[in-house]
């Protein structure tokens, strides 16, 4: 349902725009009028208009099957990796990463009780889930999410896991709040965290913090690795150095950058 925002500057129609853009991001095709309407708890007009403004702002395409995002919505999360710096940054040191392990590598952050990925190199291997730039997984099921919790303080990380996941994945492995509280210990004593198929079958990875000037934990970068091809020890042993040199080099040079601007 849209949003409804409580101050006098709050912008309604925005607010319903985007509603219906995350309402199409969800679909794995088009959708139509009423599909939106139902979706979004929007008057049809309502959602008409809207359409059509997003159509004429080169947004959305539209069909006699319905309504679809076109590749244009990229530009938006674009805008935000770039106001980040972390993709220019970190590009090359993941390439070089990913071409040491021959294995995937991406960089998250949290939103809510989310990680979203916004950077990411691959390699073609078969995986239990499609993983790409906007990609959200529940944090605590993963290697990066447990990384970004852990920087938390009680608070915010209270307030964090209070919110519902909206990656409408159901993790494999699923841990009460008192051993999650464990794993991040581990996880900030260690300065890394490795997960063995806790969201899906088939995944293994591991994850370090990336840092700004201060110390906090900007995002996550992580090694991600097929259980049926590459062991813990493997992962551990080989991989888990140069993640560690990668992501050490990636917050120098972001805090190099930021101290330049």
């Amino acid at each position: 349902m849209a949003k409804r925002g409580s101050g006098p500057d709050f912008i309604e129609a925005l607010a319903r725009g985007l509603e219906v853009i995350q309402a199409l991001g969800d679909a794995h095709d088009t959708m139509t009028m009423s599909e939106l309407a139902e979706k979004t708890a929007l008057a049809r007009p309502t959602v008409r208009r809207i359409l059509l403004t997003l159509e004429e702002l080169g947004y959305v395409r539209t069909s006699k099957e319905g309504s679809a995002l076109t590749p244009r919505v990229l530009e938006l999360g674009v805008s935000y990796i770039q106001s980040q710096g972390l993709w220019d940054i970190a590009r090359p040191h993941m390439e070089a990463l990913v071409a040491h392990t021959h294995e995937s590598s991406s960089i998250a952050q949290l939103d809510g009780s989310d990680i979203v990925y916004v950077a990411r190199v691959a390699v073609p291997k078969i995986v239990a889930l499609r993983v790409g730039i906007g990609t959200r997984f529940p944090a605590a099921s993963t290697s990066l999410g447990k990384v970004l919790l852990a920087d938390l303080g009680q608070e915010e990380l209270d307030a964090v896991l209070a919110q519902p996941s909206r990656s409408g994945v159901v993790a494999r492995r699923e841990v009460d709040r008192a051993q999650l509280e464990r794993e991040l210990a581990d996880t900030r004593a260690k300065g890394w965290c490795m997960t063995d198929q806790d969201l899906a079958v088939g995944i293994r990875s591991v994850a370090a913090p990336l840092r700004d000037a201060t110390g906090r934990v900007v995002a996550a970068l992580n090694v991600n690795a097929h259980a049926g091809q590459t062991s813990v020890d493997r992962l551990l042993e080989h991989h888990l150095p140069r993640l560690l040199a990668t992501a050490s080099s990636i917050s120098e040079d972001y805090v190099r950058r930021n101290q330049l601007r």
